[in-house]
């Protein structure tokens, strides 16, 4: 059942290496799930808290988010869904954003999901989307084509499993390379509804909450680096049509 939107999800993102060595940490923040054609509309004084930007998905553009998601996937060769789409994403706080991951649930014009659209940025200013045909447990996989740790090279696959959000947010992406898993990513929720009154508690438990996210991610690659794990060379990155 889709939740009464927009909505906050109180998460838990945990991230597990297993080769050559176990590392594993794990960050609280929040998420938005929002309907692309239906953004919220904050009062001014909250304005700063949470914005959502075009240009922070798929293409810059001065358009709509809907705009360029339809750009990406018409590159594709798809066409465009028909009805509702959901978004999981970070809003814009106190004007940064990064999104590691954002999804889109893509619905026909009867509300049944078509495809879940991965679009995965990295820290390198770089972003690639994937789209998803996930079966009825919300599992999916797709060949890795983007460049995103400095530790892994771009081959094997990902295998994800999306569910649509609910009452839980509860999403796995695992990378499959050759021998094993070697790496899995998960982020586990409660949704919240998105007043107020819980987007103030949100921000201020989480504060510079996107920030904070960019940060961990190159800590821990620093911690990774000096405890001896070779940066594999990044391929020179190849834009998608609409995605750039």
């Amino acid at each position: 059942m889709t939740p009464h939107l927009p909505a906050l999800y109180l998460c838990t993102v945990a991230h597990t290496r297993t080769r050559p060595f176990r590392y594993a940490f794990r960050h609280r923040t929040y998420l938005w799930l929002v309907d692309v054609d239906d953004l919220p509309r904050l009062p001014r004084a909250l304005r700063p808290l949470a914005r959502f930007d075009a240009r922070d998905h798929f293409a810059d553009t001065a358009g709509e988010i809907r705009d360029g998601l339809e750009r990406f996937l018409a590159g594709q060769g798809l066409a465009p869904p028909a009805g509702r789409v959901l978004m999981l994403a970070h809003a814009r706080v106190l004007g940064w954003v990064f999104n590691p991951l954002t999804l889109y649930w893509c619905h026909d014009a009867e509300g049944t999901l078509q495809y879940v659209v991965a679009e995965v940025h990295n820290t390198y200013g770089e972003r690639h989307g994937y789209v998803l045909l996930p079966d009825e447990t919300g599992a999916a996989r797709v060949p890795k084509e983007f460049y995103v740790s400095p530790f892994f090279p771009v081959d094997g696959s990902y295998r994800m499993r999306l569910p649509e959000p609910g009452a839980d947010l509860d999403l796995t992406v695992q990378l499959e390379r050759e021998g094993g898993r070697p790496f899995t990513a998960t982020v586990r929720g409660r949704r919240r509804p998105a007043t107020a009154a819980a987007l103030l508690r949100a921000a201020l438990r989480h504060r510079w909450s996107t920030l904070a996210v960019s940060a961990a991610i190159r800590m821990h690659g620093i911690r990774l680096y000096l405890r001896g794990l070779p940066v594999q060379p990044r391929p020179r990155h190849r834009p998608q049509e609409g995605v750039e």
